[in-house]
């Protein structure tokens, strides 16, 4: 059965690849399995028959016959499990693989939403100035630890992997802070995510709902 995620019917990054289904749509190309994408609204999200779904009413959701997930963590995760390509199968490099899963979610991820967060609704707040330093300097102890870490290594830990589709994603979405121009090896190896084949596919379907909008608007 093909699988059915879905996506934002307008999604606020414009058409930037930053919304969380990106995850999802590249581990699928990154896999080769057949799925399709339903949009939906911020309205329709926040309504009974999603949150069935996804209980905090967000995306992406992720439905199979009567399998119906939410996280992208948990997501990625089960399409690798299902799939070749993402997990290695030696088990102790597949347990790393899923422990930078959850470093890419759990470490790195939310001290960037927080300056996003920051930046996007408190910009006219009168604290936001004496604010931004503490934001940004919580991204940088922990890209500055990740970029030790992966050195000069094309990938987190051997062949690429659902680790990698994690990181890079999250990373992107702390290229705005002006922080990563500071640790070029990061910059490289989100580059290099970005130059495969399956990213490039999903980030052009995602792209086009935002071409689609606007054309339409």
């Amino acid at each position: 059965m093909t699988p059915v995620i879905t996506a934002f019917e307008s999604s606020p990054d414009r058409g930037r690849g930053l919304a969380r289904d990106m995850r999802v749509r590249w581990a699928l190309e990154e896999v080769g399995a057949a799925y399709e994408v339903r949009l939906v609204s911020f309205r329709a999200m926040k309504e009974a028959a999603h949150k069935a779904i996804h209980p905090f009413g967000q995306i992406p959701t992720y439905e199979e016959g009567d399998l119906a997930l939410f996280e992208t963590g948990a997501i990625v995760l089960h399409i690798a499990e299902r799939h070749a390509g993402l997990l290695p199968d030696d088990a102790n490099a597949r347990a790393r693989t899923i422990m930078w899963m959850f470093a890419a979610v759990n470490t790195i991820e939310p001290p960037i939403v927080e300056w996003s967060a920051a930046w996007l609704m408190e910009r006219d707040k009168p604290w936001y100035e004496e604010r931004l330093p503490m934001l940004q300097a919580r991204i940088d102890a922990r890209i500055g630890d990740l970029s030790r870490r992966l050195g000069e290594a094309e990938w987190l830990d051997g062949a690429f992997s659902a680790a990698d589709v994690m990181m890079v994603t999250v990373l992107r979405r702390a290229e705005n802070s002006g922080l990563l121009e500071r640790y070029p090896n990061l910059v490289a190896y989100i580059a290099r995510g970005e130059a495969r084949p399956a990213y490039r596919r999903a980030f052009a379907d995602q792209y086009a709902v935002f071409a689609d909008g606007q054309a339409a608007g």
